[in-house]
């Protein structure tokens, strides 16, 4: 029978013990029956996404499990072009952006006022422009948020942000990170467009109107984490496998487009907080599990409570999470034409007490009938460790994984 494979990941999963939950880790401390169901049907181990003591973002996180490497890291901007569903080409530089209120001269407000009405409006107006021979692509995304792509010839991302970062200072001028041909020509390129963003977005009527409604015009913009498309094969065509990633997360739908993967989402009821509709979310896994070889399953909330330093909260997360692993085990009994092995991960570790993400390794699981089990029936970073999977990469974990749907080539004869 033909394997299938459910990867479930809690975002920043991984923790330090937490005085408040008497020096145990929210992993520990939760109540998760369905987490430790997979854990006893499977083997544990714990997983270090690039290296021992090294930290990983959201974005890199997840490209290691959707089967790339550091050197393969574009940066952030690709993967929120991505993210927004834009197809970007190897060389294009990608910056995020910000729809921003500037007055004589100084930024008065860093995003216009939350906007949320009329940016697609706004970002239509400047979508297109061309200076020299280079086309800029502009998309907007959430609320006053945004993503420009560079294309053209001769482009390089070592450039600086315009972004002052606060309120009450000019639009900073891009300058090189390094003395190219290269980063001169996208240095000039951008100073250029933001002068001009200026004079377009000022004129449209939707920012007089806002004006008239004593709101606050989106008349500029600021750009940040200028990334470089480099020639990327997709996981998906070079393993030659169907994949899909179910989330609400735009840099994790953004990281498995960039690979290739068909993305799921609902922007109605899916979110990255405790309210989203994890129901849906299964619905949606399942409905994917039918016509794809590997499925992701993505869950953000548990990294948000780390950030927050809140314990309490990201306990109660992951009893959200366990709640939705508990849903999708039942769905999967009702497919009968292939053998789903159901994995769980997570892309970094997110400490409460740090704030942050740390280079603690996270636990993993797989679990099926035809995986070797071991003695572990608990899930959590001190259980998973006494596994029989050990202590591997977030590469030798995407490749064990793909080993079970015979897309990892043979080495030697």
């Amino acid at each position: 029978m033909k394997n299938k494979i459910l990867l479930t990941i809690a975002d920043g999963l991984g923790d330090r013990p937490c005085e408040v939950l008497g020096w145990k880790t929210p992993l520990e401390v939760a109540k998760k029956p369905h987490l430790n169901q997979v854990a006893a049907f499977g083997s544990s181990g714990i997983m270090d996404l690039w290296q021992c003591g090294t930290p990983v973002g959201t974005d890199l996180g997840h490209m290691i499990l959707f089967g790339y490497g550091l050197p393969d890291y574009p940066g952030r901007g690709p993967i929120e072009a991505f993210g927004e569903g834009m197809e970007l080409k190897a060389g294009d530089v990608a910056l995020r952006a910000n729809f921003a209120t500037c007055r004589d001269g100084l930024v008065v407000d860093r995003r216009a006022g939350r906007i949320r009405k009329g940016t697609k409006e706004l970002a239509a107006a400047l979508n297109g422009l061309q200076i020299e021979d280079v086309t800029i692509l502009f998309k907007e995304a959430t609320e006053h948020r945004a993503v420009l792509v560079l294309r053209g010839p001769g482009l390089s991302s070592a450039v600086t942000d315009s972004d002052p970062k606060k309120e009450g200072l000019p639009i900073k001028l891009v300058k090189i990170k390094e003395n190219s041909p290269e980063a001169i020509k996208t240095a000039r390129i951008l100073n250029q467009l933001l002068n001009e963003c200026q004079k377009i977005l000022g004129e449209l009527p939707l920012n007089q109107e806002r004006e008239a409604q004593g709101l606050l015009p989106a008349n500029a913009i600021l750009t940040r984490g200028a990334g470089q498309m480099p020639a990327l094969e997709k996981t998906a065509d070079k393993l030659g496998i169907k994949a899909a990633c179910v989330a609400a997360e735009s840099t994790v739908l953004g990281a498995a487009r960039l690979a290739g993967f068909d993305t799921y989402t609902d922007p109605n009821c899916m979110t990255g907080n405790l309210d989203t509709d994890i129901d849906r979310k299964v619905e949606l896994a399942l409905e994917a599990l039918q016509n794809h070889d590997f499925v992701v399953l993505h869950m953000k909330a548990t990294d948000l409570m780390g950030h927050d330093n809140n314990p309490k909260g990201k306990v109660q997360a992951i009893e959200k999470y366990d709640a939705m692993v508990g849903k999708a085990l039942k769905g999967i009994q009702k497919i009968t034409d292939a053998n789903v092995i159901v994995a769980m991960a997570a892309d970094h570790s997110t400490p409460c007490e740090r704030r942050e993400h740390s280079g603690d390794p996270v636990p993993i699981v797989v679990a099926g009938k035809n995986i070797r089990k071991d003695n572990v029936t608990e899930y959590d970073e001190i259980h998973a460790a006494q596994g029989g999977l050990n202590r591997m990469t977030g590469h030798m974990f995407f490749d064990f994984l793909m080993d079970y749907l015979e897309a990892v080539p043979k080495e030697g004869n």
